[in-house]
C-alpha cells in the first residue's frame, strides 16, 4: 500500500511542474503581447507628430519605456561626424547644468557614430572605447545602443542605459529597440519633408511680402527691416545684419541690424577683405561657418561676433551688380545652419534685390516724369510770367514821367524794383528746374546729386529743403565749399550716427547761406569719433567768416549747422 502511495505521488508532482511551466509560458506570452502592444502604440505615437523636434523627443521617451531603461538619449549626427543635437531623457536640467556642455561624440557615443551597429553591454565601462564620465554625471552600467537610418543614411543613434532593477538589457530589448529605430527613421523622414515644405512656403510668403511692399511704394528702409526680421524668424537666427555696398569705395556699411548686439554692426563701415560679409560678396554665393568667432576669414573686428556661433552670409544682387550682403547668426553652441535651411536663402536675397532694383527703376521713371514737368513749368514761367512781368515793369517805368506827386513816383519806383526782384526769383527757379540739362549745374542740382551719391552709404535718401536765391546769390567759391560740406556731413552720418532718416536744408536769407543737416541717430554724447570728423567742416566755415555748430536734437539725433556770409569779411 505504501508503495502504491508513492507511485501515485509521482504523476501529481509532474502535473504540478507542467502546470507551473505552463503558467510561466502564459506569463511570457502575456508579457510579450503587452510589449508588442506597447511597441505598436509607441510607433503610432511617434508617427503622428510632424514637428521634427517633437518627433525626436517622442522617440527617446518611447525607447526608455519599451526597454525599461532609467536614462535615454538621441544623438543627431552633424558635420564632420560630430553630434549636432543631443536629446536626453531621465536627467534633470539641474544635473545637465552641473555637467556642462552636451557631448560632441567622443568615447562610447563616438563608437556608434564610427560603427553604426547595435551594441549591448552589461558593463559599459569595460568597453575599449569608454572614456568615463564627466563630473556630476549619474552612474551608468548597462548599455544598449541602436542607429537610426533615414533612407540608408545614418541620422543619429539611440542610447539607453541603466536597466531598471539592476539587470541587463536582453536580446528581446535589443529587438524591440531595433524595431523602434526603423519606425523612427520613417517618422523622421516624414517630419523632415513636412518641415521642408513648410519652410519653402514661409520663404515664398516672405518674398511676396517684400516685393509687394517695395512695388507699392513703402519706404525702402522699412521694407528692408521686414525682410531682415522675416529671415531671422524663418531661420531662428539670433542676429540679422544687412550690409550695403558703398558705391564710391566698394566698402560695406551696416545699414540694418536686428537682434543680439545689433548696435555693434549698425552703421559700421567695413572693408571687403577680412570680413565675413566680404567673403560672401567676393564668392558671389552663400558662405557658412560653424563658428563665426573662429572663422579664419574674419580678421577685421572679430569682437563684434562675441557670443555667436553658426553664421551664414549671402550676397544680395542681380545681373546688374551686387547691392549688399544679408548675414544671419545663431548664438554660440546652437545648431549650425543646415543646407535645407539655407538653400532658399540665396533665392530670397536675390528676389529682394530684384524687387529693390525694380522699385529703383520705378523711382527713376517718376523722377524723369518730374523733370519733364519741371521743363514744362520752366517754359511756361519763361514764356508767360517773366515776359508779362517785364512788360508791366516797362509800362510802370514809362508812366513815372507822367506822375507829378513825389510819393506816388516813389511808390512806382519801389514797385518796379519789386518786379525786378520777382523776375530774379523766377529766373533762379527756372535755373533750378533746368539745371539737370546743363553741364555746369548750379548749387541746387549739385546738392541734389550729393544726396543721391550719399544714399548708397546711408541706406536711404535724405529729405531736402531749399529756400532763397541759391543759384543766383551764392558765389561759386562758397558753392564749392557748400557741396563739399553736404558730402562730408552725410558721410559722417553714415559712418557714426546709425541713423535711419536725415534731412538737409539749404537756405539763403539776409546775406547768409545756412546749411543744416539733421539726423535721428545716436547723438553726439555717445560718439567721440564723430566729433573728430567735423574739424574740416569747421575750418571751411571759419575760412569764409562763418561758423559750424553741432548740437543734440531734443527729439533725438544730431543737428549740424554750417553758416557763412555770402560776402567776404
Amino acid at each position: 500500500m505504501s508503495g502504491d502511495g508513492r507511485g501515485a505521488g509521482l504523476p501529481k508532482l509532474r502535473l504540478d511542474e507542467l502546470l507551473e511551466e505552463l503558467q510561466g509560458r502564459i506569463e511570457t506570452v502575456r508579457g510579450t503581447r503587452d510589449r508588442l502592444q506597447g511597441l505598436l502604440e509607441a510607433v503610432l505615437s511617434v508617427g503622428r507628430e510632424l514637428d521634427l523636434a517633437q518627433v525626436l523627443r517622442r522617440i527617446v521617451e518611447a525607447a526608455v519605456v519599451l526597454v525599461d531603461a532609467e536614462y535615454g538619449a538621441l544623438g543627431v549626427i552633424g558635420q564632420q561626424q560630430k553630434l549636432s543635437q543631443f536629446i536626453p531623457v531621465g536627467v534633470s536640467d539641474e544635473v545637465w547644468a552641473a555637467i556642462g556642455d552636451l557631448p560632441s561624440g567622443h568615447g562610447l557615443l563616438g563608437e556608434l557614430i564610427r560603427n553604426p551597429e547595435q551594441l549591448r553591454l552589461a558593463e559599459l565601462s569595460e568597453h575599449p572605447a569608454s572614456s568615463g564620465f564627466p563630473p556630476h554625471h549619474p552612474p551608468m552600467r548597462s548599455f544598449l545602443g541602436a542607429p537610426i537610418r533615414v533612407r540608408d543614411t545614418v541620422f543619429g543613434n539611440l542610447y539607453l542605459t541603466e536597466k531598471r532593477g539592476g539587470g541587463e538589457f536582453d536580446p528581446e530589448d535589443q529587438a524591440v529597440l531595433a524595431t523602434l529605430a526603423v519606425a523612427a527613421g520613417v517618422a523622421i523622414e516624414n517630419a523632415r519633408l513636412y518641415g521642408e515644405a513648410r519652410l519653402r512656403e514661409r520663404w515664398l510668403e516672405a518674398g511676396a511680402e517684400i516685393t509687394s511692399g517695395l512695388l507699392s511704394g513703402v519706404p525702402e528702409p522699412q521694407v528692408m527691416e521686414v525682410m531682415l526680421e522675416r529671415a531671422r524668424e524663418i531661420t531662428a537666427a539670433d542676429l540679422g545684419v544687412v550690409d550695403l555696398v558703398v558705391e564710391s569705395t566698394g566698402d560695406l556699411r551696416g545699414a540694418l541690424a536686428l537682434g543680439h548686439q545689433a548696435e555693434a554692426h549698425l552703421g559700421l563701415v567695413l572693408p571687403r577683405e577680412g570680413t565675413f560679409a566680404g567673403a560672401a560678396l567676393t564668392a558671389g554665393t552663400l558662405v557658412a561657418t560653424a563658428d563665426v568667432r573662429k572663422d579664419t576669414r574674419i580678421t577685421y573686428g572679430p569682437d563684434r561676433w562675441e557670443g555667436l556661433g553658426p553664421a551664414v552670409a549671402v550676397p544680395m544682387g542681380t545681373r546688374e551688380g551686387l547691392r549688399g550682403v544679408l548675414m544671419l547668426a545663431r548664438g554660440a553652441g546652437r545648431t549650425p545652419f543646415t543646407e535645407v535651411e539655407t538653400a532658399p536663402l540665396l533665392g530670397f536675397a536675390g528676389q529682394a534685390a530684384l524687387a529693390m532694383e525694380l522699385a529703383e527703376r520705378r523711382r527713376d521713371a517718376e523722377q524723369m516724369s518730374l523733370l519733364e514737368d519741371r521743363d514744362r513749368i520752366a517754359r511756361d514761367l519763361h514764356d508767360l510770367a517773366i515776359q508779362r512781368l517785364f512788360a508791366t515793369g516797362m509800362t510802370l517805368q514809362s508812366a513815372q514821367r507822367f506822375v507829378q506827386h513825389p510819393q506816388a513816383a516813389e511808390r512806382l519806383s519801389r514797385a518796379v524794383d519789386d518786379l525786378d526782384i520777382t523776375i530774379k526769383i523766377i529766373r533762379s527757379t527756372i535755373f533750378g528746374l533746368r539745371a539737370h540739362e546743363t553741364p555746369d549745374a548750379g548749387l541746387r542740382i549739385r546738392v541734389v546729386r550729393a544726396l543721391e551719391q550719399a544714399a548708397g552709404g546711408l541706406g536711404f535718401t535724405p529729405a531736402l529743403r531749399m529756400e532763397g536765391l541759391i543759384d543766383v546769390d551764392v558765389p561759386g567759391a562758397i558753392a564749392e565749399d557748400a557741396v563739399a560740406v553736404v558730402g562730408e556731413a552725410l558721410t559722417n552720418v553714415a559712418r557714426h550716427a546709425a541713423a535711419t532718416a536725415a534731412e538737409v536744408a539749404l537756405v539763403v536769407r539776409e546775406g547768409h547761406l545756412t546749411l543744416r543737416v539733421d539726423d535721428n541717430g545716436v547723438g553726439m554724447e555717445t560718439d567721440g569719433g564723430r566729433r573728430s570728423g567735423l574739424r574740416n567742416l569747421a575750418e571751411r566755415a571759419e575760412r569764409l567768416g562763418g561758423r559750424l555748430t553741432v548740437t543734440t536734437r531734443q527729439e533725438g539725433g544730431t543737428r549740424l549747422e554750417w553758416r557763412v556770409p555770402l560776402r567776404s569779411r
